[in-house]
């Protein structure tokens, strides 16, 4: 079998280590290979938050779960009657549905951290006044007969979400006389709720007033909504949680958020919302028009590990690139392995800011991630390079790109503005300092 010649051999190992296309080649196919690491970081980040959730659930489900208050609805039951095929006359129990004229809740909302492992569970108790007054109900718009009308089979229905998180008994003021709560609800309006009974065979002409009150002492977590279901319903909440998220169908008419907490003050009118004051039977569903406030956690580690993830292979990339030109412009030979060892360090930089995030604040979390990481390459660059100025520049252009990711990270509005802005001034540095290399000659040489 033919051998090449030794002279043809010098030449291919020559141009193998000579050729900058080839150089660029392989730095490409190292950067592409450096996504496997990366992409085990994300779906780590996103296991890890998984599992916050899951124990954000678990501590949610044992204290109360986000409440959701909805009413109170005035119901009076009603006889229907029906024929069938056969002549047979059957009788039906329908209920016609009341909204109050006026509705307003006021409460304070009083914020817990739970702790679960290392993992922050944000949970609330709220004490809450809700009163107002429905009109006596009018059945002319029905066309029902009155004496099928069951007046003193009436109730009034409070919706909840999650039942569990009531902690004392709930007792209604109507018209000056008490009556209590009871567990259920109507399932043409709830799925869970409170009910009680009242009289309502007492004359009285229709639309005269009948005023309620209650006191309504609840546990929940994470979110507090109500559902607008006054002519004019208008909602005061105190806290003292500082980082508040109001959402819904409808925000605050006004609000203070501050660092001692948050005040916050709703008024809704019956024509915001697409259901009217008085019903028949399942017509409507009523949850769409909720509102309320959400109880944020203030720094979300996972999010920010995320977004410093999603920079990785730019990270890289311009890493490699000033590897490259330093190779370029002082005749310093790096090897493929030794590329692929600097990516892993700057992809151990995130899996460092993950699990020390988990224990410390964010932001220290980083600074100390990337120290670690910078001191590292620095020291890999000094048996690299052999040259204190370039060592040095090494450890500048890792604390400038860290500055620039960590500066990024705290912007919201402006981070993509200041990102482009970032990248095209780099672009042009590396345009500038490679303007006088003369790249065939390289090549040759």
């Amino acid at each position: 079998m033919d051998t090449l010649p030794d002279s043809t051999i010098d030449r291919v190992k020559q141009w193998v280590r000579g050729s900058i296309s080839l150089r660029i080649l392989t730095i490409a196919f190292l950067i592409l290979l450096l996504l496997i690491p990366v992409s085990m970081i994300t779906s780590l980040i996103r296991e890890r938050e998984n599992l916050r959730e899951e124990v954000v659930a678990e501590v949610s489900d044992k204290w109360s779960k986000s409440q959701i208050l909805a009413g109170p609805i005035l119901s009076v039951p009603y006889k229907e009657y029906y024929k069938t095929e056969e002549g047979e006359l059957i009788e039906k129990i329908g209920h016609a549905y009341f909204l109050p004229d006026e509705l307003y809740v006021a409460g304070d909302v009083v914020p817990q951290v739970r702790y679960r492992s290392i993992y922050e569970v944000v949970v609330y108790t709220t004490h809450l006044k809700v009163e107002g007054y429905f009109s006596r109900p009018d059945f002319a718009a029905f066309d029902i007969d009155p004496e099928h009308i069951l007046w003193d089979d009436a109730t009034v229905t409070v919706g909840l979400s999650d039942l569990r998180g009531i902690t004392e008994a709930v007792v209604l003021d109507w018209q000056g006389r008490d009556g209590s709560f009871d567990p259920g609800a109507t399932k043409d309006l709830f799925e869970s709720g409170i009910t009680a009974s009242i009289d309502l065979s007492a004359n009285g002409p229709a639309g005269d007033s009948l005023p309620f009150s209650f006191r309504l002492d609840l546990n929940g977590s994470g979110s507090l909504h109500f559902v607008p279901l006054g002519k004019q319903t208008q909602v005061a909440l105190t806290s003292t949680w500082a980082d508040p998220s109001f959402d819904g169908a409808f925000l605050p008419d006004a609000r203070t958020v501050g660092a001692d907490g948050f005040t916050a003050d709703w008024k809704v009118l019956h024509l915001n919302r697409n259901y009217p004051q008085q019903w028949l039977g399942d017509q409507y569903r009523i949850f769409s028009s909720s509102f309320g406030v959400r109880l944020l956690v203030p720094v979300d580690a996972y999010q920010k590990s995320m977004r410093s993830a999603k920079y990785a292979i730019l990270f890289i990339s311009l890493t490699f690139l000033t590897f490259f030109f330093i190779e370029i412009m002082n005749s310093k030979r790096i090897h493929p392995i030794q590329y692929i060892m600097i990516g892993f360090a700057l992809s151990v930089f995130y899996v460092l800011l993950i699990s020390l995030s988990e224990h410390l604040n964010f932001n220290f979390a980083f600074i100390l991630s990337s120290l670690a990481v910078v001191l590292l390459i620095t020291l890999f660059s000094v048996a690299l390079f052999k040259s204190r100025r370039l060592t040095l520049l090494t450890a500048l252009m890792l604390v400038f790109m860290y500055g620039f990711i960590y500066t990024l990270l705290q912007l919201q509005d402006y981070a993509l503005l200041i990102g482009s802005l970032g990248l095209f001034c780099v672009l042009a540095a590396f345009m500038y300092f490679s303007r006088k290399i003369d790249w065939y000659a390289s090549s040759d040489s």
